[in-house]
């Protein structure tokens, strides 16, 4: 009650005229708690501006952060240095939150990860290849053992493989340990190229040279152990055995990592290497490949003008090359070589006009540098050839009929008729497969002579399966493929396994056995049962129709009410990898969508599809990408405030753009090694580009490519003042990568959008080659898991 005056004395509120007394009430009164202010946001660091000014055709504009990417300049090294170590530091207290969330998430995806203490063992003549990891060790070690011996006693999901301790000794042969060559080179050990000579005594491979960025040729005694002489060079892009191993042809690149020279090395001889070819087109790339059957070396030289394949006399590489195909530049040409008929896989234009897919040509060996080339197959439109592979007894063909994969196989040699068939005309025998295929990789199958070719199998919903296919019989069985309902991983492979020897024979005996008409959903380790895939065909901006994968846990669909993370990449015709991902997982049991958009500029459409997404019509890839967006939302698949977006190196500069467009529909969004910076990096490239990037991107002195580039470049069109996603860019030191273009990126979105601390602009780095290390994968996993849950709660 207030004080009010005109009350009689009685009814007036008692008031304190003793201050001590009035001291004594408010001493025993509670003092109301006060909220304690939060500490500020972290502040992102402001990089110096130091324009710089290009100009090309009539056009002038300014590059604030160009010495950012000015890598022989040490005093602009050194401020790089500073500036990222602050970059860390922002990114590190923006995510100080998140520590115990990304400690979770990192165990979660831990132990997911494929347990495969050794990779699935390849038979190729009288030996077992696989990959093992040695306990306490980060990098694999390669072994090998005799096909036939003891083969009862082998488990090959054990660190102790290779050891027979019921007759008391050792039957696997160590060749490279991964472990010793990172000692080599710069504490990391990450390889390019790794081939077997065909009589099994010398190893050939390629170690990534940090020091001097380039990829180190050596070559090892697989009797002795011991490194030869020689071969050991550095820019090595390509090498083929020769004369059944005692040769060993390399290409070597020049300065601008160009391979343009092709030598020939005589192992064991102490007189220096042969140049066999010199290209002096700088704008020809030169590539070399055996035939399977070791008979050939194929040369393949691309340049600007053509496309040209050459053949080399694999039993006597100096004898010099013959001239067997020449087509347009940039088309893909395989030549392939069965019983003195070559096969030429391609995508070649035909009699003049462009093709969608690829088709397979042959002619004799005799004839075939008069060109005499014809086609196997008539055309089909029910289906296209992805890819070929080839043994002594059969030719085994990937199909595509429309977003469905199939893998059929025909005996060899072909019937002996004049002109092209139907492929159905060959009986053709199919490998059945589970529902939802993403993607289906050919081997690797060195064994020309085998019977049994090998594929890795990829799906949404399924881990991927390694698959033993007997051409012969029609048998197959999964030689490995992780059990993520059970965290273990499943090897059929001889009588050992990772299960009781009792259930595997009994797994081989069972899918060895199976009817072709077979329901493989029965068989496969699929996850359809807790996560759906479903496909829609979204309309892009001109009603062209664009493919849309999403996955989602059968659990916690909600309409309207799931965060989703969109995945795109649409570049160089490549197929957007859409296999299940383990770390995935953390995303999709915590209720996101998970969603893949086929966009073009990606493979999976033929041809056309590509070039519908390149150089001026770039533009397509991203409006693909935005329509998606906005289907995922008006479907109410998504919630409308939280939809993620996430590319990888191409793919980043397609979210980015898509970014730029229209930065509110989406809420955050990851960048991997992103391509960012395209106008700067075309026109004055600090890495050394191939033609094909040109061809991907444009050709700046080009003015309408100029112009293109212009406006889809990520970097050149941030909009000013808008309100953006929070974004994390994840890069790395090593210059392949190109960290300026992160550094950049994130710097001008900072300094000309409005700023809002709940949607941060980071940039995390990593000082390794995170692909090669499973604990960095975790970690870095983790972290991008962590943000886009931090910034979707947020």
């Amino acid at each position: 009650m207030l004080f009010n005056p005109s009350l009689p004395p009685k009814m007036r509120p008692r008031i304190f005229s003793n201050p001590n007394l009035q001291f004594l009430r408010f001493a025993h009164s509670k003092p109301s708690p006060r909220t304690p202010k939060p500490p500020p946001p972290p502040t992102p660091p402001k990089p110096p501006q130091k324009p710089v000014s290009f100009t090309l055709h009539g056009h002038t504009w300014e590059d604030p952060y160009n010495w950012m990417s000015s890598l022989n300049d040490k005093v602009a090294m050194r401020h790089m240095d500073v500036y990222m170590e602050q970059e860390d530091k922002y990114t590190e207290a923006v995510m100080a939150d998140t520590e115990r969330l990304q400690r979770k998430l990192q165990s979660e995806m831990a132990s997911r990860m494929a347990s495969h203490l050794s990779s699935p063992p390849l038979r190729w003549g009288p030996w077992l290849y696989y990959r093992r990891v040695e306990e306490g060790k980060q990098y694999p070690v390669l072994c090998r053992r005799s096909a036939d011996l003891n083969e009862e006693f082998v488990s090959f999901n054990s660190p102790s493989a290779g050891f027979d301790f019921t007759a008391g000794k050792r039957i696997e042969q160590k060749l490279l340990d991964y472990n010793q060559e990172a000692e080599r080179f710069g504490g990391y050990s990450y390889e390019e190229l790794s081939e077997v000579s065909p009589d099994h005594r010398f190893l050939a491979y390629t170690m990534y040279d940090k020091d001097n960025d380039s990829f180190r040729l050596s070559v090892r005694d697989l009797s002795s152990g011991s490194l030869c002489s020689k071969p050991d060079v550095e820019r090595v892009a390509n090498l083929a055995w020769t004369k059944n191993g005692q040769a060993l042809l390399y290409t070597m690149t020049n300065k601008d990592k160009r391979p343009n020279r092709i030598f020939c090395s005589m192992i064991g001889s102490s007189e220096d290497d042969v140049l066999v070819l010199e290209e002096s087109d700088e704008n020809a790339y030169v590539n070399i490949r055996h035939t399977k059957d070791y008979q050939f070396v194929t040369v393949n030289i691309f340049s600007d003008t053509s496309s040209k394949v050459y053949l080399i006399n694999a039993t006597d590489p100096l004898s010099g090359m013959t001239l067997v195909w020449e087509s347009e530049p940039q088309s893909h040409c395989i030549v392939e070589h069965h019983r003195g008929c070559l096969y030429l896989f391609t995508d070649a234009d035909k009699e003049g006009e462009p093709v969608n897919s690829h088709y397979l040509l042959r002619c004799p060996v005799e004839t075939s540098a008069s060109k005499s080339w014809e086609a196997v197959f008539l055309d089909d439109s029910d289906f296209t050839i992805e890819d070929v592979d080839f043994s002594d007894t059969h030719m085994v063909f990937i199909l595509r009929e429309g977003q469905k994969y199939n893998i059929c196989s025909v005996s060899l040699p072909l019937p002996n008729v004049t002109g092209a068939v139907r492929l159905k005309d060959l009986n053709p025998k199919f490998l059945p497969l589970p529902k939802y295929i993403s993607q289906i990789s050919p081997g690797p199958n060195y064994d020309y002579y085998s019977s049994t070719v090998r594929f890795t199998i990829s799906s949404p919903v399924m881990p991927d399966a390694v698959v033993d296919y007997n051409l012969t019989n029609g048998k197959w069985f999964i030689v490995q493929q992780q059990n993520l309902l059970h965290e273990r991983t499943r090897i059929l492979y001889g009588s050992g396994s990772s299960t009781s020897s009792e259930k595997t024979q009994l797994s081989e005996k069972l899918f060895s056995s199976l009817p072709a008409d077979y329901e493989m959903e029965n068989v496969w380790n699929e996850l359809s049962e807790f996560y759906t895939c479903e496909s829609y065909n979204v309309s892009s901006h001109d009603e062209v129709v664009v493919p849309l994968t999403i996955v989602y846990s059968c659990k916690s669909k909600q309409m309207g009410q799931n965060p989703g993370l969109l995945h795109g990449h649409g570049a160089y015709g490549e197929l957007l990898d859409k296999r299940w991902r383990s770390e995935l997982k953390s995303l999709l049991d915590r209720g996101w969508v998970i969603a893949y958009v086929d966009i073009r500029g990606g493979g999976g459409g033929g041809k056309r599809w590509h070039q519908d997404g390149i150089r001026t019509k770039k533009q397509n890839s991203v409006n693909d990408y935005i329509s998606c967006a906005k289907f995922l939302i008006e479907k109410e698949i998504v919630r409308h405030d939280k939809l993620a977006g996430w590319g990888y190196s191409a793919g980043g500069l397609l979210v980015a753009s898509a970014i730029n467009s229209q930065p509110d529909l989406f809420r955050a969004a990851v960048l991997k090694v992103p391509f960012l910076d395209p106008v700067n990096t075309l026109y004055r490239p600090i890495l050394p580009l191939t033609p094909i990037d040109y061809e991907e991107f444009g050709y700046p002195e080009d003015l309408e490519d100029f112009h293109s580039i212009q406006k889809y470049s990520p970097y050149d069109n941030i909009q000013k003042d808008a309100l953006y996603p929070a974004v994390l860019i994840t890069s790395s030191f090593t210059t392949r990568f190109g960290v300026w273009e992160a550094a950049k990126w994130a710097a001008r979105v900072r300094e000309r959008t409005f700023c809002d601390p709940k949607r941060p602009i980071l940039l995390n780095l990593t000082t390794d080659i995170v692909e090669e290390n499973k604990y960095l994968q975790c970690k870095e996993s983790a972290l991008e898991t962590a943000f886009l849950i931090k910034m979707m709660d947020s």
